[in-house]
């Protein structure tokens, strides 16, 4: 197979698909690959080290788009991008479509087939190719967090680990998930007061085991939510619904009763944010006030510290990708069911339940379009 892995243009992006030792694998398979030329350069990895993996190097995304029978991506294609992609093309990257009709569209009327690394299951209901960036972004989410509350970059002049004689800051996370349980391991990690609210009994008493005393869990009912966000001096909102729009948790009335300078940072903003006043951002603009409230919704966080987030998702996309490769698409979705979970759009058609629900099309179950 013919494999394709164009620069990132999204603001800020600084991931590439496949990392060399990555290439290194697929060409050991016999298949080839090629890479736009300086896609790796965000990582620190040159030309030189693709090619001495075995890649070709294009000069232009074009050429990539024009020859590849799958394209390897990190973050959702952009206009400029699905635009180009083709009736029978394969596409492996993060997409997030729920909240994304315009990506849908171009998706559809393209006609390729499209698989999202953040529905893809596994045995144990788990998502692993969204945890290794979950695991980033939840960390991140505090180190942001703790900036924004800097008095110069419009927060409450907070430090949340506190000093002796004056009480540290108050974090809520919303959601105890992947992100939710790697952001109050590093709100911890500073000293600040941490409360985690999830709906799931289990998944606190999970987490209470993990932590004990050092971290407080709540069930997350609306008025428990309410009640500590409107405490806290920063709020990571780590909700997930696989494939579905976010939950919004908090609504724009509670803004005005939350403290002056606090802050939200909202992780969920790939899939539409559950904050009802959240807005994608980026790294070169990060941050708005609402209210009073600092918001960050970076909608690519882990592209800021890219080498560690390129590895990392490698590790978990590179046993599919090699599947792909191959067996090609309908015998690798035929043979793992999890793999199967993520294909989200096939030939002009949507193949995800929840997208279809939320963005009002008709959804065709994937079993269904193995055979088509």
């Amino acid at each position: 197979m013919k494999i394709g892995v164009p620069k990132e243009i999204k603001n800020n992006e600084f991931r590439v698909g496949l990392t060399p030792g990555s290439v290194r694998e697929l060409v050991h398979h016999g298949h080839e690959v090629m890479v736009e030329t300086e896609a790796g350069m965000g990582i620190s990895c040159s030309d030189e080290d693709y090619v001495r993996a075995g890649a070709t190097i294009a000069k232009t995304a074009s050429e990539i788009f024009a020859t590849a029978d799958m394209v390897i991506k990190v973050k959702e294609p952009q206009p400029g991008e699905y635009a180009q992609l083709r009736k029978g093309q394969l596409l492996f990257t993060y997409l997030h479509l729920a909240p994304d009709p315009e990506q849908t569209r171009g998706l559809i009327d393209s006609g390729c087939t499209a698989i999202a690394y953040e529905t893809i299951t596994d045995r144990f209901g788990g998502l692993p190719l969204l945890a290794p960036m979950s695991e980033v972004a939840g960390r991140m989410a505090v180190q942001v967090g703790a900036v924004a509350l800097q008095k110069a970059n419009g927060g409450r002049g907070v430090l949340l680990g506190g000093v002796p004689g004056v009480l540290p800051g108050k974090v809520v996370v919303l959601g105890g998930g992947v992100v939710g349980l790697n952001a109050a391991r590093m709100a911890m990690g500073l000293g600040a007061d941490v409360t985690i609210l999830d709906k799931s009994s289990k998944r606190l008493a999970y987490l209470d085991d993990v932590f004990g005393p050092r971290l407080k869990t709540l069930y997350a009912t609306s008025e428990a939510t309410e009640e500590q966000a409107l405490a806290a001096d920063l709020v990571v909102g780590a909700v997930l619904v696989p494939g579905a729009a976010a939950p919004k948790l908090i609504r724009r009335e509670h803004l005005a009763l939350m403290q002056p300078g606090s802050v939200i940072v909202d992780v969920a903003i790939d899939q539409g944010g559950c904050f009802e006043t959240s807005r994608a951002t980026t790294h070169a603009d990060p941050t708005y006030i609402v209210d009073g409230v600092v918001h960050y919704c970076v909608a690519n966080m882990p592209g800021a510290v890219a080498r560690t987030s390129t590895f990392a998702l490698n590790n978990a996309t590179l046993p599919f990708a090699i599947a792909l490769a191959d067996k090609g698409w309908r015998t690798a979705c035929s043979d793992d069911a999890n793999l199967l979970a993520g294909l989200n759009v096939h030939d002009g058609q949507v193949t995800c339940e929840a997208v279809a629900r939320d963005l009002g099309y008709q959804y065709l179950p994937p079993q269904q379009a193995l055979v088509a």
